[in-house]
Order: structure tokens, then sequence, then C-alpha cells
């Protein structure tokens, strides 16, 4: 006796949908200008990300309000595997100073931690300051806050080192937010404004070949690719380290099958010789942890955050 064909259920047709991921072009949004650490990586990982997935993979660069526009169009996107975000440690300092269209904690998944490294304050060659404690010397003897600090904006981990340092130190700097890195970039190496604290990828090419002036990297020693940059512990800042990282993160309720095959396939790119030496040329050491691993610091960072945001009272005009 014949019996009727049953109807695939829902739980079916995703598996069957997982089974064949990625079967469109993928999205990878970077919520910063071209040019900055985040969009330089993504450019060196989308050709691999395409070869391997047999499919296009599209980066949208979607700058604006410390990454959170990038980041809102990923928190309201299909959980479907097609839509993922490239992005930096201030995705999880933001929620703590400006009021956003997403929850940090709810909307998103955490894919892999890709890789962490220094920030350096650089100075233009034309200031005085041959050391970080020369500019503590001149700030405690100028009005506070008449020196100034450019960053790739508002809540950056850029944003946040400096506010630590200048509270160890005993004094008082005036921040002075860009849209980006490379813009800052731009205002830094014109002379613009005195002081400029980045990422290794877009500040290290320049203390190396001496149109700015490295003052200290943020990791707890000096680092390999800055030779003569002392770190800030190593500056008498006993203890004080803050490195910046980058992270991969999808929409939350994206299946655990897409989300662990993203996972695995960073991992694999990244472990490439040749696309690991470009990764760590551009000033990180490669991690690509586990994204249970990566949730776990993920959580720890926005509290540490946190806590900085809240004893300084930073607001989004800071």
């Amino acid at each position: 006796m014949g019996g009727l064909l049953a109807a695939p259920t829902a739980s079916n047709l995703a598996i069957a949908q997982d089974a064949v991921w990625p079967a469109r072009p993928v999205r990878l949004l970077v919520g910063w200008p071209p040019g900055g650490s985040v969009d330089i990586l993504a450019r060196i990982l989308q050709p691999r990300l395409q070869a391997v997935f047999g499919q296009p993979v599209v980066i949208e660069n979607r700058p604006g309000a410390t990454g959170s526009v990038g980041a809102a169009e990923v928190a309201r996107s299909a959980a479907d595997g097609y839509t993922w975000l490239l992005a930096v440690d201030s995705h999880t300092i933001i929620p703590s100073i400006m009021t956003l269209p997403y929850d940090t904690r709810r909307d998103f998944t955490p894919v892999t931690l890709i890789g962490r490294g220094p920030l350096v304050v650089t100075a233009h060659p034309s200031t005085l300051w041959r050391s970080f404690h020369d500019l503590v010397a001149m700030a405690r003897e100028r009005p506070p806050g008449s020196i100034h600090y450019a960053t790739a904006g508002i809540g950056t981990l850029m944003h946040m080192a400096m506010v630590q340092l200048s509270n160890l130190a005993g004094v008082q700097l005036t921040h002075v937010p860009y849209r980006g890195g490379a813009p800052a970039l731009q205002d830094a190496l014109a002379g613009q404004v005195p002081l400029f604290v980045t990422n290794a990828p877009v500040g290290g090419p320049h203390v190396r070949n001496a149109a700015l002036k490295g003052l200290g990297v943020t990791t707890r020693a000096s680092w390999r690719d800055l030779p003569g940059v002392p770190s800030f512990h190593e500056q008498g800042f006993t203890g004080f380290e803050a490195p910046t990282w980058w992270a991969v993160f999808a929409p939350a309720g994206v299946s655990e099958t897409i989300r662990r095959r993203m996972e695995t396939t960073l991992a694999g790119i990244l472990a490439e010789p040749e696309v690991r030496t470009r990764v760590e040329a551009q000033g990180m050491d490669v991690l690509a942890t586990s994204g249970e691993s990566f949730a776990t610091f993920y959580e720890n960072e926005i509290e540490r955050w946190g806590r900085v945001v809240r004893d300084n009272g930073i607001r989004a005009d800071s």
C-alpha cells in the first residue's frame, strides 16, 4: 500500500539549508571607513573566504558611531549565515556610552577572536616630547586639557586607554574623536593634532619611517614590530595593559552548524602561512579562538570597560 510523502518540517528544512551553506553571496560588515585596521583585515581574509566557500564575499563598510552603524545592520539581519560582523574592542565599550538600537549581549553570537595586538601612542615629529614622560611633564605645567589627542572615535579602546593613562599620570588631556582611524591618521601626519592613539596596523608603518614618534605601546612588553618603543608598563605604569583585538560575530540565533563552520574556516585560513604572515605584519598575534572561549573573553571585556566608563563619567560627547 502506497503512502503519502510527509511534508518537510521546519527543522528538516533548516538542516538542509545548513548543509548547503553558503549557497549565495556572504556579506562581511565593517563598521569603519576603508583604510583602518578592521578594513585591512577584512581585505586580507576576503579572497580566502571566497575560495573556500565558492561564493562571493562582499565587504560592506558602514562607518559611524564608533562601529555601531555596521553592528546595527548585522543585529537586524537574518540569522541565516549570510551576514557577519568584523569588529574591534569598541564593540564591548560603546554600550556603556551610547544608546544603541541593539543589545550587545543579546543580539550577537561570538564566533572567534581573530587576534590581539598593541595600541601605540604617537606624537607628531614637530612636538618637543621625546618620551611619554616628557608629555606628562608638559601637561602638568600647562592648563588642564590644553594638550589634545586624536583617536578613531568616542568609546574606542584608544580613548579608554588614554583615559586610564591620564588618570595614572595625574594629568588631564582633551580627546578629539574622529570617524575612524584613517581620517585621524591624515590629520596626525599633517600635524593638525599633536598626539594620535591608534593600533599597530594603522600607526606602526609611520612610526617605523619616522613620520610619527612612538611614545609607548599598550601591551605588557614592547612590541616586536616597533623596536625602541617601550610599553607603558616598562615606563613605570606598572601593570598597565590594554591590548586591542579583532573578532567576528554573527547575528544572534545563527545555527550552531553554520557558526562553527565559519569558526573552523577562519581558523584554517589564519593557519595558512601566507595569511598568518600578512595578518601578523599588521600588528597582531593570531589567536583564532573557539567561540566558547571568545564568549567568556567578550563578557569580561564588557564588564571591564563598563567600569572604566562609569568611574570616569564618560559620555557620548567626551
